[in-house]
């Protein structure tokens, strides 16, 4: 019984890493087999051969074997960041070559402002079609999440996030707005606003959403020719006054978008 349990648990890390990270898994099986060759004695020794393992592939191998799956890791500059780190270490920041080619156009349009890129997820470095879980569609290197802009009370724009994970923390539609999210959790769209889970605590409450700020980014981002879809909820839409056909609604099986953009090459 007691091998059918450590066999089932280690099924379970390892489809759970999958998920999470694309490689952790295989990682993970690897770190096992190299830990029973492995017969010195070592605390914790399990653990240290497979973080041992990933961060060598995350930082070492996997940007040298993506290109081969056309997808490379998101270029850090001054103004495009992760917002969090995170999303780095679990390898969902590669993009497709032209994603990169739209952050940096957008980068320039934005240098005579203090206004940064800080994207979420991403995509996977390897395989079209591998699921980028909770997503639907961040599969196939072509897709990107970035975060809203905020202000003070006082009307400067900032480039901090009111969460740790830089989701979850939603800009509600105000009671003259035309409020999808209401429509869509009423047609039983439960997971619709279940990113307010994934907030990894709250911070900033102070600030606001800047409809300046966000406008100046979306305008600065639909001036790329490459840019296929661009998701914000309907609310957020018409608050900003944005009126490009290539500003879509995502849809009640995706999740709500008034706490992040998303945008995708054509």
């Amino acid at each position: 019984m007691k091998k059918v349990l450590k066999i089932a648990f280690d099924i379970f890390v390892f489809v759970f890493l999958t998920i999470l990270t694309q490689i952790g898994g295989i990682i993970y099986l690897l770190s096992l087999a190299v830990a029973r060759k492995w017969t010195k004695k070592l605390k914790f020794k399990r653990s240290i051969i497979f973080f041992g393992f990933y961060l060598l592939s995350t930082f070492f191998i996997v940007p040298v074997i993506a290109p081969i799956f056309g997808r490379e890791k998101v270029k850090h500059t001054k103004k495009i960041k992760p917002t969090n780190y995170l999303t780095v270490l679990l390898n969902r920041n590669y993009i497709q070559p032209k994603l990169n080619e739209l952050l940096s156009h957008t980068e320039k349009e934005l240098n005579e402002t203090n206004i940064e890129i800080h994207y979420l997820d991403a995509n996977f470095p390897f395989i079209n079609k591998f699921p980028l879980l909770p997503h639907l569609s961040h599969n196939d290197g072509k897709k990107i999440d970035i975060s809203l802009i905020y202000e003070t009370n006082n009307g400067t724009i900032t480039n901090k996030q009111k969460s740790v994970s830089g989701s979850g923390v939603f800009e509600n539609p105000k009671p003259n707005e035309y409020n999808q999210i209401e429509k869509c959790l009423k047609s039983g769209y439960f997971l619709y606003d279940y990113p307010k889970y994934l907030t990894f605590r709250r911070i900033n409450n102070e600030l606001i959403f800047s409809e300046k700020g966000t406008k100046i980014l979306i305008k600065s981002i639909l001036k790329n020719r490459n840019l296929g879809k661009l998701f914000v909820e309907p609310h957020l839409k018409n608050r900003m006054n944005l009126k490009d056909n290539r500003i879509r609604y995502h849809g009640c099986r995706a999740v709500r978008h008034d706490d992040h953009i998303h945008i995708q090459l054509i």
